[in-house]
């Protein structure tokens, strides 16, 4: 009978020690659903996730029609407040969720910045009224919601910035752009205009000339207009509240080119906004935080730009 209560008590033991090492785990990385109601959301039962999984990762996912925030917080003691949103990249067709989100996400969390994912919507006329601006709606709500909920974290609600990689750069960018634009009616009060974005190999522009096709079509159609070309060619609007900027491109892109950063830079310096843009010889597209080549360092670069900014 002892033994019985021995082996009892060890199981339970063993039970509260799991519960508390899962609940330990959960804490430091809880996904969430963005939203309680998804607005101007179109049921599909034909438009389902399809996710691509690797020894238990996420690899990347598509046709994402429910956004998510992946929370990671830093697990010392004395955090430096700051945290950053992560839009990874895709096309806007699919989401490179591992290397460009949550590796990004751990590394943010090793220099001390709380980061949080943001899986968001794939824009399509199936799931959404508007798909222009259903991206938008999910980067404002994102940056609205760790806002209102900076002290949960100990974040500073000032030091809020936003990253995207890629078509995620386009995501970014337009945040960082159009954080006035009313595209949906939030229940927060607190600001979408993030207080600093970081770029890396971002699509800005939609001009023909010089956008990437694929990101170009799917966000705003086949045969856009002028007017919607020009509204989310975020070079065009960029003023002196654009948030400070750092950016990141290697000169031998060829699937996105390093003038939509150029551009971007100089519509930044024109307006007399804190920026910072490297170009880097070599690197190709698509290198996350680093492969090879002089690339391979942007994240040495970025770490010092947050320092001078005050955000690291």
């Amino acid at each position: 009978m002892k033994n019985f209560k021995k082996q009892s008590l060890g199981r339970i033991s063993l039970s509260i020690l799991l519960f508390s090492t899962m609940f330990s785990l959960h804490a430091q990385n809880q996904v969430i659903p963005l939203w309680n109601k998804i607005p101007d959301e179109i049921k599909s039962v034909d438009y389902k996730e399809k996710e691509t999984i690797k020894d238990g990762i996420v690899q990347s996912t598509s046709q994402v029609s429910i956004p998510t925030l992946s929370i990671f917080i830093p697990k010392e003691t004395k955090p430096n407040q700051t945290a950053v949103i992560i839009c990874p990249g895709g096309g806007y067709s699919h989401l490179a969720f591992e290397k460009e989100g949550t590796k990004v996400a751990e590394w943010f969390n090793s220099i001390g910045i709380a980061a949080f994912v943001l899986k968001y919507r794939m824009p399509t006329d199936l799931t959404m009224k508007n798909k222009n601006v259903g991206p938008l709606q999910d980067a404002q709500e994102a940056i609205r919601y760790v806002r209102q909920n900076a002290t949960k974290w100990n974040i500073d609600p000032s030091k809020i910035g936003i990253l995207g990689f890629s078509a995620g750069g386009h995501l970014a960018s337009t945040a960082s752009t159009h954080f006035d634009d009313k595209v949906y009616e939030s229940t927060y009060k607190v600001s979408a205009r993030p207080d600093f974005s970081l770029l890396i190999y971002p699509v800005i522009s939609m001009e023909n000339n010089i956008t990437h096709k694929g990101s170009q079509t799917n966000l705003l159609g086949n045969n856009p207009s002028e007017e919607l070309i020009n509204s989310f060619s975020n070079e065009k609007k960029v003023t002196s509240q654009t948030p400070p900027t750092f950016l990141v491109h290697a000169t031998d892109d060829t699937a996105v080119i390093p003038e939509n950063s150029i551009n971007y830079y100089l519509a930044l310096k024109k307006n007399g906004v804190t920026t910072e843009l490297h170009l880097y010889e070599k690197g190709g597209h698509g290198f996350g935080l680093g492969v090879k080549d002089t690339s391979k360092f942007w994240t040495k670069d970025c770490i010092e730009w947050l320092k001078a900014n005050g955000y690291n």
